[in-house]
């Protein structure tokens, strides 16, 4: 009996004395942890913040400030850990297998995945907003995490994977508040050009949502096969009127300004097939 006693204290010893020698340890990793817990809360109170201040989509918002949280507590227990007196690197290293294998297995998925998040925080487009990406042009639809739909002009339904939408060249006219149309036309050689020149800008000043500055201009630069070629280069709001409206009512006014002038636009004969 006396002897068991003897093992048990002598345990117990053991057990204090390293208890005692990995006190320091075990506190800083306590501290670590509760710093993590603090710094994550912080950063997802200051990302929640800003992201509502950019209006960006609720359940984004929640996604994003879960992430976050989570990462930086991950990163905390692992410091942790390691102050602790724990060897990580093995555990690190199978979770970095286990990664690259998954990724490389869901590398589409990831990517259209991570795609949709920066979509999502930089907000290049809103739903309803017409843009033109990947070959496409319409009005945006829907936006998620794996794809975004747009509705063409045609009227086709258009799913685009977010990784094109990031890796493509992207116009939103909608955020467009001017833009610049050029019409060209062509008037017959022996047209006075100064005079035509006149007419054509006098007829552009009346055009709805015309900008002035930047004031039209007509310029004459090819001799073409039925006269003399130019463009009419003017900037229109597209707050008051839109881009097709603005160069339809262009091509209208330069068309009813030289009828009335007297000033002669060629047309083409058309064709004829020999019988």
């Amino acid at each position: 009996m006396e002897t068991v006693l003897a093992n048990l204290l002598t345990i117990l010893n053991n057990w204090l004395e390293q208890a005692g020698q990995n006190l320091p340890k075990l506190i800083a990793a306590v501290a670590i942890v509760l710093l993590a817990l603090g710094l994550a809360n912080l950063v997802r109170r200051l990302l929640v913040r800003t992201l509502r201040a950019r209006q960006t989509d609720p359940e984004l918002i929640a996604l994003l400030a879960r992430l976050v949280r989570g990462a930086i507590i991950l990163l905390g227990l692992v410091l942790a850990l390691e102050q602790a007196g724990t060897d990580v690197s093995a555990l690190l290293t199978g979770l970095g297998i286990l990664g690259f294998t998954l990724g490389f297995a869901l590398q589409d998925i990831s990517k259209n995945f991570v795609a949709g998040l920066l979509i999502l925080i930089t907000q290049p487009f809103d739903l309803n907003d017409t843009i033109e990406v990947a070959g496409f042009t319409g009005k945006v639809l829907d936006i998620n995490l794996r794809d975004m739909v747009i509705e063409a002009a045609d009227g086709r339904y258009v799913r685009i994977p977010n990784g094109d939408v990031i890796t493509s060249s992207l116009v939103n006219y909608t955020r467009t508040q001017r833009r610049r149309i050029s019409l060209r036309f062509t008037v017959a050689s022996q047209t006075d050009l100064p005079q035509a020149r006149e007419i054509a800008l006098a007829a552009l000043q009346d055009l709805p949502g015309l900008l002035n500055p930047p004031a039209p201009e007509v310029v004459f630069d090819t001799f073409g096969l039925l006269g003399i070629e130019g463009t009419a280069h003017y900037w229109i709001n597209t707050r008051q009127t839109d881009y097709w409206s603005g160069q339809t009512a262009g091509l209208h006014a330069l068309q009813s300004a030289f009828q009335t002038a007297g000033i002669e636009i060629p047309i083409a004969e058309p064709r004829t097939t020999p019988q």
